[in-house]
């Protein structure tokens, strides 16, 4: 299908991992897949990054570049925390879904695009449409095939399949590799009663951590994991 996404999740959850297997399974897999985090870009800068601009448009538009809509044509556009996106960007996004067409910043001329768009966030826009800070309109346009995806803590089974991932990963990537390194049953256990704030991305981050302070062990035990997991009940 090529309907739009709301992928919905906490923050390290891996909402971009599963918006890019869905572009991979998608019509659009020839195509690029393009992330954009709305929320690392400022409001006044986001307009153009996601539309583009031509010369002059602004202080400091030297030159005419592409937005994110144009590069993701044919393709796949990620609006990561599309949920920080301002009301009259808002207007925009929705009009650029409905005629699948836009104006660079600065120009009348409109571009047209063939672009599948993703969004994903951790902020519960239906009760931003209640409270009148997202569009009602544009949350339905995006709301077409929703994936929630639950925290770490709701699928603690998972935790020995990624933590094995992430070791082989890591060894494969380690110079010289460090093939067959394992977790201890006590250490597994630690990891799996952790409630993991950070989800994944956090799990993640840990593994590699206490990969770099075990060299030369084939299996990580209890001892080399942080304090704040160690310590959990």
């Amino acid at each position: 299908t090529n309907a739009p996404v709301l992928v919905l999740g906490e923050s390290g959850t891996g909402k971009e991992m599963v918006a890019q297997a869905i572009h991979r399974q998608s019509p659009q897999r020839n195509g690029p897949f393009v992330a954009l985090n709305c929320s690392a870009i400022p409001e006044t800068l986001l307009e153009a990054e996601l539309f583009g601009h031509v010369r002059g448009a602004f202080t400091g538009a030297v030159g005419t570049r592409q937005g994110r809509f144009e590069q993701a044509h044919r393709g796949t556009l990620l609006l990561d925390e599309v949920g920080t996106m301002g009301a009259a960007l808002q207007a925009r996004l929705l009009r650029v879904l409905q005629e699948r067409e836009f104006e660079r910043v600065g120009d009348s001329q409109p571009t047209r695009v063939d672009v599948r768009v993703i969004a994903a966030t951790n902020s519960d826009l239906g009760r931003m449409v209640k409270d009148g800070t997202f569009r009602e309109d544009l949350y339905y346009r995006l709301n077409v095939i929703p994936l929630r995806l639950p925290p770490l803590r709701e699928r603690r089974e998972d935790i020995p399949v990624l933590v094995q991932h992430f070791l082989e990963r890591l060894g494969r990537e380690h110079t010289p590799p460090r093939p067959g390194v394992g977790m201890s049953q006590d250490a597994m256990r630690r990891l799996m009663a952790y409630s993991w704030p950070g989800n994944v991305r956090q799990l993640e981050n840990t593994i590699e951590r206490v990969f770099a302070f075990s060299p030369g062990r084939t299996q990580i035990d209890e001892a080399a994991l942080p304090d704040e997991i160690r310590q959990a009940a």
